[in-house]
């Protein structure tokens, strides 16, 4: 798969050089970056803006892009003997997704299930993390319900995210679950009802809710350090 821009195409060199199968550049770039593509002994090729646009399918690639091996999720099995799971319900927008890794990977998530997608963009939620997807395990479960109840029998904690939840009630040691859902449906009934706890983010001022990735970051902070 193609990746691109300056900071992830960056972030992979410096952190996961091992995983570039060949460099794509549209501009001009110092002489010490160049040197370290070439000593990846990996094809090192120009292409011209045109190129680079169709292979970025029209994105901001800043002339930087590089193909890589898809990412190889992990079996379901791996993560259900982690400590803190996040569990993302039928998200589909690839920015709310990568954001989401990047912030889980920064504040000590083990791992990340993915459910309800049937085609999952790696590409895009790659970029959107800011190369944080290489970091973090994951895996690719299409029914929720399914991750709900094999967690719970694997002794996890379930903590669902919802408007009509409560803000406060004490976050137990030991192995322990988030479950974010879709901006507007959130979380099914059927999910909320198997949760051990349904949390809330209280607000100050009257709206319609916070972005998703957002109130993941605040929900997982709040369980990592015990803000509850």
């Amino acid at each position: 798969m193609v990746v691109y821009g300056k900071r992830v195409v960056e972030y992979i060199l410096t952190k996961h050089s091992d995983k570039i199968q060949q460099v794509l550049l549209a501009k001009e770039i110092d002489k010490k970056q160049f040197r370290a593509f070439a000593r990846l002994n990996v094809p090192l090729v120009r292409v011209d803006s045109k190129k680079a646009q169709s292979l970025a399918r029209g994105g901001n690639h800043q002339g930087y892009l590089l193909e890589i091996a898809p990412l190889v999720p992990l079996e379901f099995s791996t993560l259900k003997a982690m400590n803190f799971v996040l569990v993302l319900c039928g998200i589909s927008d690839v920015g709310n997704i990568g954001a989401l890794f990047r912030t889980a990977f920064v504040l000590g998530v083990d791992g990340i299930v993915i459910c309800g997608l049937k085609d999952f963009k790696q590409e895009g939620v790659l970029r959107a993390s800011s190369g944080a997807m290489l970091d973090m395990p994951f895996c690719l479960v299409y029914n929720a319900l399914d991750v709900a109840n094999e967690l719970k029998f694997a002794g996890f904690r379930l903590y669902g995210a919802s408007l009509k939840g409560v803000e406060s009630n004490g976050v137990t040691q030991g192995k322990k679950a988030l479950f974010l859902g879709a901006e507007g449906n959130g979380l099914s009934a059927k999910i909320l009802k198997k949760m051990d706890i349904n949390l809330t983010i209280a607000q100050k001022r009257e709206f319609d809710s916070l972005n998703v990735s957002t109130a993941g970051a605040i929900l997982i902070d709040r369980i990592v350090n015990g803000r509850f």
